[in-house]
């Protein structure tokens, strides 16, 4: 009894009771909830419509060149078919720019884009990028229309609470509450994008992808790009592109650019594991070891080594390839970036340029005529820029199909095929694919690299 009339003499003498600082003041406060916050930042989050036509699929036989020869090339094929697309966009700019989804927009033909108050706009893509799962749409005929602020997305920290605005399941727009419920997240999110990610529990759905992801003070975080489900529905897990890679793409796209440049660093690495962090001596698993350099590398030119550990960039850790792409990326082609370097013992900052992927030696793509097997095949030298174009293996050589074209993809090329050989002839560069493919008889047998296997064709002229 004596100690708790002391307790409550002691919340008196403090001037203010311990239930009074855990609930709202007045019911005008219970009312409020995040509804300013809402008010202010719902009109800049718009609904994208999409029209895409994919190509309708035949059975793989009819490709194949037995049936052709019977029934004739374009048998079996089907008509395209139309599909509609449905997602979310974020408004950057009053003069119309709006990020979302590259798998929303990406493909699209048509774009129409609708506002909170009903206005519609025609949009087309003016830049997009397909693994950063990123589209920059520009709305035509649109000024002074209401835009987020872009927060600077380093300074994101566990535990902040975020909302995500979105048009899920077509039902209009809708706000959903939540935390941040992780940062740097690599390799966890489904759909194209295999990049960088804030987690959120705030509730992301379907037709909720390129929404935002704001503060409470209504700046915005990312966007809401994929989740990991079993049901179609949210879980709780959520993914969202940060804002700091959204403001380099709208840099590229107020600059003209039509495609998406990020540095190239001609590293492939891998993440450091407690195995690998023990072998080599460290005590905590920590960063990206070099695993293979390009020799045209900017990291080899500033003194990088395979087998060294990059544990920085520019003062921020990363522990992931993809990670460490993030963090140049941002940083943007043209400028520089230090990187911290681990070597046994030695520690040490460097300085790496930061580029873009070189075009040399000359790729020589080349389109082949109605004089060869197999016209309107486009081929190519591979060089740094074909590989990141391309998506092939850093140490790829030779030549590859940048478009197999009519003929080529019913016989079953495909872009990013690596040439090795026609009726047994190495093909090393694209005179020696035009060559081999005039007048090679009525037989042609082409060995291909295709995802680190050998896979032969045969065509019959």
């Amino acid at each position: 009894m004596i100690r708790s009339i002391l307790f409550t003499c002691l919340l008196m003498l403090s001037g203010q009771s311990w239930a009074e600082t855990q609930v709202p003041q007045s019911q005008a406060e219970i009312r409020l909830g995040f509804a300013p916050v809402v008010k202010t930042a719902s009109p800049a989050v718009v609904n994208i419509y999409a029209k895409i036509v994919r190509q309708g699929r035949s059975n793989s036989l009819f490709s194949d060149p037995f049936f052709q020869d019977f029934f004739g090339r374009g048998f079996g094929e089907t008509r395209p078919r139309v599909q509609n697309s449905l997602g979310s966009g974020v408004i950057l700019s009053g003069d119309g720019f709006v990020v979302s989804n590259y798998h929303v927009v990406g493909s699209a033909t048509e774009i129409r884009v609708v506002t909170t108050d009903r206005r519609e706009y025609s949009a087309e893509v003016v830049l997009g990028d397909k693994e950063s799962d990123i589209a920059i749409l520009r709305l035509k005929e649109a000024e002074g229309l209401p835009f987020l602020q872009l927060r600077d997305s380093d300074q994101v920290e566990v535990g902040e609470l975020a909302l995500a605005i979105g048009n899920p399941f077509g039902v209009g727009q809708t706000v959903s509450s939540g935390i941040i419920s992780g940062l740097a997240r690599t390799g966890t999110a489904t759909g194209n994008a295999r990049g960088y990610f804030i987690q959120t529990d705030a509730a992301i759905n379907p037709g909720n992808s390129g929404g935002a992801l704001i503060d409470v003070n209504g700046d915005l975080i990312g966007i809401n790009t994929s989740i990991l489900t079993r049901s179609g529905g949210s879980n709780g897990i959520g993914f969202a592109i940060p804002a700091n890679l959204v403001a380099e793409f709208l840099r590229q796209a107020r600059a003209g650019n039509d495609r998406f440049i990020s540095p190239w660093a001609g590293m492939s690495g891998q993440h450091m594991s407690a195995d690998i962090a023990e072998s080599l001596g460290m005590a905590i698993p920590l960063g990206v070891v070099v695993s293979n350099l390009h020799a045209l590398s900017p990291l080899a030119d500033a003194g990088l080594r395979i087998g060294d550990v990059v544990t920085h960039v520019d003062g921020d850790e990363v522990n992931s390839p993809a990670e460490m792409k993030f963090r140049m990326s941002v940083a943007g082609v043209g400028g520089k970036s230090v990187l911290t370097r681990l070597r046994g013992e030695d520690r040490a900052d460097i300085e790496v340029a930061l580029i873009s992927p070189p075009d040399t030696p000359a790729a020589n793509e080349t389109k082949l005529d109605e004089d060869t097997a197999l016209p309107g095949l486009v081929v190519s030298g591979i060089n740094p820029a074909v590989i990141v174009r391309l998506g092939l293996p850093l140490s790829q050589t030779g030549v590859v199909v940048v478009d197999p074209g009519n003929y080529g993809g019913r016989g079953g090329l495909r872009a990013g095929d690596v040439l090795a050989k026609i009726n047994g002839t190495s093909t090393g560069t694209p005179g020696d694919v035009v060559q081999a493919l005039t007048d090679p008889g009525r037989r042609i047998q082409i060995e291909i690299e295709r995802g680190g296997r050998t896979v032969s064709l045969r065509f019959r002229l």
